[in-house]
């Protein structure tokens, strides 16, 4: 174990889950996977044909932080946007089975859900292909977002917002939630996915990986060095009270205000890396759960690492169970 959490501490956080509320708002997608065997190439042209064995349809994108909440035991609420379509229906279908409530999901007609499909042959995905709009949602939908955010106030003890750049998240959005939780102690914890971070200012925490750090403050990650740089430079330009750098191998890295910026790295815990593919969902994911569980950042970020550790060892879009948390410690 790390020597910032205990055993002990770590078992009492997650005894906490149980109790913990979290909102995930965002870019609600549907992961369909396609698995299958290539034994020839198609004598139409020069593809290989994929001889289809099994798909599944699995909760993407800020519904997969959802997930990931869900599977470790906490209480779970979704706000976001969905399409009047199949997709759609099957989407709340899975959501009702969970018994996570829906009334936070805006149906647009003229939307699709968004769907990545991935053609997967003997381990190695071949081809994705995505339905989407990335078109900003109207105010109308952002309206009925906040007002279900209101809602939740007495409930929850972190908000994640995960921007998927799908047209759920908007400054006005953000700005909307911040006023509603500010006065109450919830966490705002941010999974950012644009360029410009001026539009998640105010953010409790942010999780970008290290490319979109790097993005971010028009610097290039290569050493230690730079990697402070960056997180001191993004921690004091947007007023974040923490930033998590996902580092992939490298593990992580965490920045928190104080008198003076504080650093702590957090080694990777994966043993073998199979895939990467929701990684980043678990670690905001578990991070928000703790915090709700009344666990400190570092605390909060030691748990989210072991947690993503386990994550990469899966294939496809996974998630983390209690007990499997429990056994790694």
């Amino acid at each position: 174990m790390h020597s910032i959490l205990k055993r002990k501490r770590a078992l009492e956080i997650i005894n906490n889950f149980e109790g913990a509320g979290v909102l995930v708002v965002g870019d609600i997608m549907v992961d369909h996977f396609i698995w299958g065997k290539v034994s020839r190439i198609s004598p139409e042209a020069p593809v290989p044909v994929v001889d289809v064995q099994k798909d599944s349809i699995l909760l993407g994108g800020c519904a997969n932080v959802l997930n990931s909440i869900y599977a470790m035991g906490g209480q779970v609420y979704v706000a976001g946007v969905i399409g009047a379509d199949n997709i759609g229906k099957l989407l709340l279908e899975e959501l009702r089975q969970r018994e996570i409530e829906t009334s936070g999901i805006v149906v647009e007609k003229g939307r699709p859900t968004t769907l990545k499909t991935r053609i997967v042959a003997h381990g190695q995905q071949m081809v994705r292909f995505d339905q989407e709009s990335r078109k900003p949602i109207p105010q109308t939908s952002t309206r009925k977002i906040l007002e279900y955010v209101k809602s939740l106030r007495k409930k929850i003890g972190a908000v994640v917002i995960s921007d998927y750049s799908k047209g759920v998240i908007s400054r006005e959005l953000i700005e909307g939630i911040r006023k509603i939780v500010q006065d109450a102690k919830i966490y705002i914890c941010l999974d950012p996915k644009q360029s410009d971070f001026s539009i998640y200012e105010g953010a409790y925490v942010i999780t970008p990986n290290h490319h979109e750090a790097q993005r971010a403050a028009g610097m290039d990650i290569t050493d230690e060095n730079d990697l402070r740089q960056v997180g001191e430079a993004l921690l004091s330009k947007y007023n974040f009270q923490a930033l998590l750098i996902t580092r992939g191998e490298e593990g992580m890295s965490l920045f928190e205000r104080g008198q003076k910026i504080n650093h702590t790295n957090f080694s990777a815990q994966a043993k073998e890396i199979y895939d990467v593919t929701g990684a980043g969902d678990t670690v905001i994911g578990v991070l928000a759960l703790s915090l709700a569980a009344c666990a400190n950042l570092k605390e909060a970020t030691c748990l989210a690492n072991h947690a993503a550790g386990i994550v990469v060892g899966k294939v496809g879009t996974a998630t983390v169970s209690q007990e499997e948390l429990i056994r790694v410690l």
